[in-house]
């Protein structure tokens, strides 16, 4: 699926319950979530400790931090639209997040978003995205919910 280019509000509310795209698929390897260990001080074992995780995790390997998995979102989020006409976007908030499976290391992921709902708010777009990030080989999603950014048009 091609990336979409919408250039206004009109252009986005016309996609409204509509599949926007998948992005590409993304490695979550250990380095990947080494750092973002460091970057959130989260050192626990099951994420950084590759050894111990064989033995003693459920998954009998390490896995990737949650939080690391939603913090990839706005990058895969781009890799499927491209808003133009913009002064800036801002995270608004997530709405029904559920963490569906955990990403054990090396795993690719991808996103797979719809537009669920879109208003105008006195000129700024509150659009809410329905996501999935999914786990390549597995039926259930890593991480599913709405987030809502807000666009801010010229």
């Amino acid at each position: 699926m091609a990336k979409l280019t919408v250039n206004s509000y009109e252009e986005l509310a016309a996609r409204l319950g509509e599949k926007i795209g998948e992005s590409e698929w993304l490695l979550v390897d250990q380095e990947r979530i080494n750092l973002f260990a460091d970057a959130t001080l989260d050192h626990q074992w099951i994420h950084v400790e590759p050894e111990r995780a064989k033995v003693e995790s459920p998954y009998k390997s390490t896995i990737a931090h949650g939080y690391l998995t939603l913090s990839l979102l706005p990058h895969m989020w781009q890799e499927i639209i491209e808003v133009n006409n913009l002064k800036m976007m801002v995270n608004y908030g997530m709405d029904k997040m559920r963490f569906g499976r955990p990403v054990l290391v090396n795993s690719r992921i991808r996103l797979v978003a719809s537009l669920d709902s879109i208003e105008n708010l006195r000129g700024i777009c509150k659009a809410g995205i329905k996501f999935q990030i999914e786990i390549e080989g597995e039926r259930k999603p890593a991480l599913e919910g709405i987030a809502t950014f807000l666009y801010y048009f010229e």
